[in-house]
């Protein structure tokens, strides 16, 4: 699948039920806190994984991909461009469907290995702008 096509996108979006947000943090100041309030108001499951912290507003945090004993429709990563390439791993090895790397996280090499295992890779572009867009 070809990185940001607005229909599969749009889809993806639709379709997806469980979000596991990488770089998810308790501090309502950050991005990535206020994206996922939003998602889980939208009725998306989040699942925070995140070492640093043990729960958000609720629901039990992971230490990594690895660690989630569910399904995962979207890995969602809120980190550094250079923590992309362990994620991508993480997130092949758990069979997830689509990895969506937000608004200035950026790895090429690490998406294309992504696409090369057959996930949707979303790249530099905000899951909640998305969302409203395709809302």
């Amino acid at each position: 699948m070809h990185k940001n096509d607005h229909e599969k996108i749009g889809e993806l979006l639709k379709t997806a039920k469980t979000i596991a947000v990488v770089g998810l943090t308790d501090s309502a100041m950050r991005p990535s806190f206020g994206v996922s309030e939003y998602m889980r108001a939208q009725g998306y499951k989040i699942i925070p994984v995140n070492p640093n912290i043990t729960e958000w507003l609720g629901h039990k945090a992971y230490g990594s991909l690895l660690d989630i004993p569910e399904k995962v429709d979207i890995v969602d990563v809120f980190r550094r461009s250079d923590a992309v390439p362990e994620v991508v791993e993480q997130a092949i090895q758990i069979k997830a469907p689509a990895i969506w790397l937000q608004e200035g996280v950026i790895d090429r090499d690490a998406a294309q290995r992504a696409l090369d295992a057959g996930l949707m890779v979303v790249m530099d572009r905000c899951w909640l702008k998305e969302h409203i867009r395709h809302g």
